[in-house]
């Protein structure tokens, strides 16, 4: 199970205690916002990518989008976004609850700048009823590979 993947992963950082689950689905930004009680732009969303050599994980501010430009700067090739079809065998999470915690090799995961104005979000957690609230450093932390980007513009 998904959420059971991002939790083992957040266990060697002893976090995964503090993995909230509804009731009700927060599989979008303003589900999960109603959800946990906060406003959509603090939601973490985590965005899969095709690039050349894989796939892009983008975890940016709920209230961010991609900016081509930006994006192809950052990439060397054009935003292109995974199939909801295959999002699941490619990153180890369905769409809904596609987050940076225990995704498949060969992903990369990028934390855009759009969260850095913000004391803590809340990303998703492998399934579509799940969070945990974190400060930007704290996602850097908790995944160590992970680099930043400035992809996004906000809506």
């Amino acid at each position: 199970m998904s959420l059971e993947r991002a939790k083992e992963h957040l266990r060697k950082y002893g976090r995964d205690g503090d993995v909230m689950e509804f009731d009700v689905s927060s599989a979008t930004v303003k589900l999960a916002a109603k959800a946990v009680g906060c406003e959509p732009a603090r939601i973490a969303k985590t965005l899969s990518f095709e690039i050349d050599d894989g796939v892009a994980l983008i975890v940016c501010a709920g209230d961010a989008r991609i900016a081509n430009p930006k994006f192809k700067e950052a990439f060397h090739c054009k935003a292109k976004m995974i199939d909801p079809a295959e999002v699941e065998r490619l990153v180890g999470h369905g769409v809904g609850g596609v987050c940076p915690f225990g995704v498949d090799d060969g992903c990369k995961v990028y934390l855009d700048e759009s969260l850095r104005r913000f004391e803590t979000v809340f990303p998703a957690c492998g399934s579509s009823n799940s969070a945990i609230e974190l400060a930007p450093a704290e996602l850097e932390e908790i995944i160590p590979s992970s680099a930043w980007v400035d992809v996004c513009k906000l809506q």
